[in-house]
């Protein structure tokens, strides 16, 4: 079936939304990447061989589906029963049996498998009461957990399309521009420039041809945001792509995936099948005259390929290494044409504002930063997974109220934002407003949006020297600051951390990392010595105290000695 105009995706949806039966279950088994590492197939086949067992196939109207990441993955595999959205957690194949016997066949609860609040023990039935849920705003993430990921259809019915079906027919190119320039929407991906001031400027921009591309190459430590939307929603990508592409005059985009990143590859190829078939990527979509187009390219795992021109420069073909923006990709890109590049959060963003409008996206989050951000919160706190709140919500809230607190009863000492390029935040600052303008002046930054939460037990040295070893070991040794100054970095915090540091040392690291921040050609170099610069600034005892021998989190083992008590 291809769908030749507006009207026919309207009717299209209405038919899916009448053919699904109210009083019928649906079995939502968690099918992202973590969940399957935790075994949430072997619970879908479970289930599916207890429907046979029970011999229920056919007696009750059920269906048994798998969905993107959930988000709460602490609690993986996580099993939903919808209409009631009941919410069971780490879920085993040996739990199917009473799944269907009780839930799905008697509408009773399996009382072991539901969350239970930690403070009153009081079990919870279901998602809307559960505090990791009930405190975000889901909008990049509006549909992982409530469709099948290969399903256009279910897509569809979720309302999906409708922002690219109002731009075709209701904005011009120009239109399109001035709602997200209206809506406030900033990059996702780190640098938070103006999404629709780049869209504006690529479309002013010389040239007959034009390419829009979402950068997939998450590469951050600990960071999956991306990853999760192209596994759970990759429709809403697509969509995003093709609005982007019809307001700046693309006819073809390119997807940039990590090659590490193989579910979500499918789940996009899927996707991209889907689409073409139904007349919503290809020639004359919806006959609206519009013609688009898109490709998926497997990054080959280099860090610095999250750089726009290194990316660009792998999509054409040449080692990913970034050159000096003294042209903006905007102007020259991709081929040396006008090309957008946004990050996969951005792109999944686009069509809901499109869809619902500009004025409601500025309802959510600050004056400076609108709307919501994902963040993956991972490290020392409670409930580890992915979480989207509201612009301006602080890190006090996103790490008590949503993640549960600190592991174990300890106390948090800080919060890495931004991944490797980001800084420390110390405890006492767990009052601050996450936004843009807010992390940057307390020394770090948004980035794509890691957080990783840190106990006593963390050394801020040994942290620093960790993201200086990855950068280091990830540099493409391009310029002279960043092949020469990042490894001299690292040299002087693992001297620190054997117990070699010398006086004068720490005085050197500072000089070192502030020319490293003045004169790297890209954003990896100048943003490589945020994590010790950051950690210098609010935990400068600790680098002290390794330099006369000590490590009071009893992390770096060159600071201690083993010795045997005779008395004791």
């Amino acid at each position: 079936m291809k769908l030749m105009s507006r009207e026919d995706l309207y009717i299209y949806r209405e038919q899916l939304l009448a053919q699904r039966d109210p009083d019928s279950k649906t079995i939502w088994v968690c099918g992202g990447t973590g969940c399957r590492a935790n075994g949430s197939l072997k619970v879908l086949a479970a289930l599916r061989a207890e429907v046979q067992a029970q011999g229920l196939a056919g007696r009750v109207k059920l269906e048994l589906k798998t969905s993107g990441c959930h988000g709460y993955c602490e609690r993986g595999p996580i099993v939903i029963i919808a209409p009631r959205n009941v919410f069971y957690q780490r879920v085993r194949p040996e739990d199917a049996a009473a799944i269907i016997e009780e839930t799905v066949f008697r509408d009773r609860l399996v009382r072991h498998l539901l969350y239970h609040d930690p403070a009153t023990k009081t079990a919870i039935p279901n998602v809307a009461g559960i505090p990791f849920y009930r405190r975000q705003v889901r909008i990049a993430l509006r549909n992982n957990g409530r469709i099948d990921p290969e399903s256009c259809a279910d897509y569809i019915a979720a309302g999906g399309y409708a922002g690219l079906a109002r731009a075709l027919f209701e904005l011009t190119p120009a239109g399109v521009i001035e709602e997200i320039k209206r809506s406030g929407l900033r990059g996702r991906g780190g640098g938070g420039f103006p999404t629709g001031r780049k869209w504006e400027i690529c479309r002013m921009a010389a040239g007959q041809v034009r390419y829009v591309i979402a950068n997939g190459d998450e590469g951050d430590p600990g960071a999956f945001m991306d990853r999760s939307i192209m596994e759970g929603d990759p429709h809403s990508v697509i969509e995003g792509l093709a609005i982007g592409a019809y307001a700046v005059g693309a006819t073809q985009g390119f997807i940039y995936v990590r090659a590490e990143y193989p579910l979500a590859v499918k789940h996009l190829e899927r996707a991209l099948e889907e689409a073409r078939a139904l007349g919503l990527l290809g020639e004359n979509i919806l006959a609206s005259g519009f013609s688009f187009d898109l490709k998926i390219s497997r990054g080959g795992g280099a860090f610095v390929c999250g750089e726009s021109t290194a990316l660009m420069a792998s999509l054409e073909g040449r080692p990913g290494e970034p050159r000096a923006k003294y042209i903006h990709t905007t102007e020259k890109g991709l081929y040396n044409q006008p090309t957008v590049l946004n990050n996969v959060e951005t792109w999944a963003n686009v069509p809901e504002i499109i869809k619902r409008g500009w004025e409601w996206y500025t309802s959510l989050g600050t004056e400076q930063s609108r709307g919501t951000k994902v963040f993956s919160l991972v490290g020392k706190v409670k409930n580890t997974g992915l979480v989207e709140v509201p612009m301006g919500t602080t890190l006090r809230e996103i790490i008590y109220d949503i993640g549960g607190g600190i592991k174990g009863g300890r106390q948090v000492k800080a919060v890495q934002t931004g991944g490797p390029s980001g800084g420390c935040i110390p405890a006492e600052l767990l009052h601050l407003p996450v936004d843009f303008e807010q992390l940057a002046a307390a020394g770090s930054m948004m980035g794509s949006g890691g957080l990783i939460v840190m106990d006593e037990r963390n050394c801020m040295v040994d942290l620093a020297r960790y993201f200086l070893q990855f950068l280091a070991d990830e540099s493409c040794g391009k310029c002279l600051p960043c092949r020469e100054g990042i490894p001299q970095l690292l040299r002087l915090l693992t001297d620190l951390a054997l117990g070699r540091g010398q006086r004068g040392d720490l005085e050197l690291v500072e000089s070192l990392a502030c020319g490293l921040q003045e004169t790297a050609l890209c954003a990896l170099g100048k943003t490589a010595a945020n994590p010790v610069l950051s950690t210098l600034r609010y935990f400068r005892a600790e680098y002290e105290e390794h330099l006369n021998g000590f490590c009071r989190a009893g992390v770096c083992r060159g600071l201690i000695d083993y010795y045997i008590d005779p008395v004791l």
